[in-house]
């Protein structure tokens, strides 16, 4: 076909139809739209393909379409129609005008549905899916002719099995009663979906990103609940606990025993050693720490001689002299009254000693009584007093410790 420079430009998309001039067919007319602007136009020679023609239907192929097996499904058509209306013909079909109006309404209702809601947009939006998807259709012709063919044979394979599918529409008609309040919640959900749907676009969007940047991740973690990783390790630990949990079970009244030790030696011990003596004749000597007095007594520490040869080892120290103040001075019964012993309290609740006790003269002090293990207490001759106080000092620090041993002797 010929086109003047008039007719031009003839874009790619262009639509060509053949159309009769007459009702009565003959004299035919090309009707050419020329297409999108934004469409690249067509050259000389070109071609346009036949999904985008369209050729009339002439009354000469409406008669060739009714062949026989045509006309007998009509037949078969109109028969059954008949027995629709029981037979009765007209008559039948008066009596069925008065289930018109529940049809219509109904039919009215579903058409009204249909616009969508929002009539003005959602009807062009199923045009424009309606037209992509018979443009789909249309561009493969051989699928598409395919599609015709199996949509006969399934058909035809439901017409051979009408006994079957007479029998499916009740079920049919009950499952759509029980499916109707289904669809209204789902219908109630949409709104809230779709909502949903366009809050994760975004996320949906980025998933690739994020999967593509956690398979190293996923990977390694694999291959650490492999044999040799994770998986043999536990094996290993799983013949091993038992001892485990046994040990951390008898671990229990040590741990128990160790807790006491370090309260008793935060609560009492350490006060005790960081406690000041008051020593008010002795103003160099006051308010010391009891810790620094303890070693004060033995003056051979400072200088402590060793004797190191095949035969022995040997550490020597000497206590001091006592002078003539005796600070704290012991009871003012004589010394025979203890201090409290109370192995039924713990040593973390025991009260610390008082060391304000008062002192004085060391020939102001009875002598010790015998202690309890039968010891004998030291006794000195002469008119010389110094021997007397170291006698007695020394008396009062062997009854001391005698004290301390038996506690300790009591407490295991």
């Amino acid at each position: 076909m010929e086109i003047q420079d008039k007719g031009l430009p003839i874009h790619r998309d262009a639509q060509l139809k053949i159309r009769p001039r007459i009702f009565l067919e003959g004299n035919f007319f090309v009707d050419l739209q020329p297409g999108s602007p934004s469409e690249p136009e067509l050259e000389s020679d070109s071609t346009v393909p036949a999904t985008q023609t369209a050729a009339p239907v002439q009354i000469g192929e409406v008669l060739n379409a009714l062949q026989s097996d045509t006309r007998e499904d009509l037949q078969v058509f109109l028969r059954e129609y008949s027995l629709a209306l029981s037979g009765k013909g007209a008559a039948g079909f008066n009596e069925s005008i008065p289930f018109w109006e529940p049809a219509y309404r109904d039919s009215a209702i579903a058409s009204e549905a249909t616009l969508g809601e929002e009539p003005d947009k959602d009807i062009q939006r199923v045009l424009r899916g309606q037209a992509r998807t018979f443009g789909a259709l249309a561009a493969d012709e051989g699928a598409l002719q395919r599609l015709v063919v199996n949509l006969n044979t399934t058909t035809g394979a439901l017409a051979r099995e009408d006994a079957a599918l007479e029998a499916s529409i009740p079920a049919l008609r009950d499952t759509l009663k029980v499916a109707l309040p289904s669809l209204a919640s789902l219908n109630d959900a949409l709104p809230t979906l779709r909502a949903f749907a366009r809050d994760a676009l975004p996320g949906v969007r980025s998933s690739d990103e994020t999967l593509a940047a956690g398979v190293p991740f996923i990977e390694q973690l694999s291959a650490l609940m492999g044999p040799n990783e994770l998986r043999g390790a536990a094996a290993a630990l799983r013949s091993q606990i038992p001892a485990l949990v046994d040990l951390t079970e008898q671990s229990v009244p040590l741990l128990t025993e160790a807790r006491a030790l370090s309260a008793c030696t935060n609560n009492v011990l350490v006060p005790f050693s960081e406690q000041r003596v008051p020593n008010p004749d002795e103003p160099e000597n006051d308010n010391q720490e009891t810790r620094r007095q303890f070693g004060r007594g033995f003056v051979g520490l400072s200088g402590e001689s060793r004797l190191s040869d095949a035969t022995n080892q040997f550490f020597h120290a000497s206590l001091v002299f006592p002078g003539d103040q005796v600070r704290p001075g012991p009871p003012p019964d004589g010394g025979d009254t203890p201090p409290p012993h109370r192995p039924d309290v713990p040593c973390e609740t025991q009260e610390l000693p008082d060391l304000h006790a008062p002192g004085g003269p060391a020939l102001s002090f009875p002598p010790i009584a015998p202690a309890a293990s039968g010891r004998k207490p030291l006794s000195s001759t002469g008119a010389n007093p110094r021997p007397r106080e170291f006698v007695r000092t020394a008396g009062r620090l062997a009854e001391t410790l005698d004290r301390v041993f038996e506690r300790r002797e009591g407490d295991r």
